[in-house]
C-alpha cells in the first residue's frame, strides 16, 4: 500500500469524503466515524487523480521558476491597463447580453477569474490581460450573463453560448493554461 505523506486528513460531521489540493498538499475531508480502511480505500480509488495533480503542480512550479513572480509594479501596471480594457469589453458585450452593470473592480486573485454581485458590480482578475483576448472575453460574457441568471443552470449556459459560441474552448484554456498565469502571483 502506497504511503500518503502529503495528505492532511480533516474529520468533521459530514457524510461523504472529498479530496482537494492545497499549497501544502492534499486535503482529505472525511466523516468523523470513517475507519482507517475507508480512508485508505478512498485514497487508493483516487490515486490516479492525485498523481495527475502532483504532476500538474510540478509543471506549475517549473513555470514559476522559469518566468518568475510578478513584481508589485508589474501588478500595478496590469491593473491600470485592465481597468480600461475590461470597461471596453463590458461595454461591447453588455448590449449583446441585454444587461447593464455597475462598478467594475480589478483584482489580482489566486483562484478566480471574475465574479459579480447581485447589485450588478463586476470583478475581474488583472492576470486575464496575459491571456488571449477571447479567453478574457469568455470571463466577461460569463459574468455579464450572471446578471441575468445568478446561477450555473442550463439557461445560464444557453445564454453564454448564444453570445459566445466558442465559450467552452476558452474556458478550457483558462482551466489548463490559466494555472500558469495564476502561478505568477506573489
Amino acid at each position: 500500500m502506497r504511503e500518503y505523506a502529503d495528505v492532511i486528513i480533516q474529520r468533521s460531521r459530514r457524510r461523504s469524503f472529498s479530496l482537494s489540493w492545497k499549497e501544502e498538499g492534499f486535503l482529505l475531508k472525511a466523516p468523523l466515524l470513517a475507519s482507517g480502511r475507508q480512508i485508505r480505500d478512498f485514497l487508493k480509488k483516487n490515486e490516479a487523480w492525485m498523481e495527475r495533480r502532483r504532476a500538474e503542480e510540478e509543471r506549475i512550479s517549473a513555470y514559476r521558476r522559469e518566468m518568475g513572480l510578478l513584481t508589485e509594479d508589474e501588478l500595478k501596471e496590469l491593473k491600470k491597463r485592465a481597468q480600461k480594457l475590461f470597461r471596453e469589453r463590458v461595454d461591447h458585450y453588455a448590449p449583446l447580453v441585454g444587461v447593464s452593470c455597475g462598478r467594475i473592480s480589478i483584482r489580482a486573485q489566486k483562484t478566480r477569474w471574475g465574479s459579480c454581485s447581485a447589485r450588478g458590480n463586476l470583478n475581474f482578475n488583472c492576470l486575464l490581460l496575459m491571456a488571449p483576448l477571447p479567453a478574457l472575453d469568455s470571463v466577461v460574457v460569463h459574468e455579464l450573463c450572471h446578471l441575468k441568471e445568478m446561477n450555473h443552470s442550463s439557461r445560464f449556459y444557453a445564454e453564454v453560448l448564444r453570445v459566445m459560441p466558442e465559450y467552452r474552448k476558452y474556458q478550457k484554456w483558462l482551466k489548463t493554461e490559466g494555472r500558469k498565469l495564476l502561478a505568477r502571483l506573489p
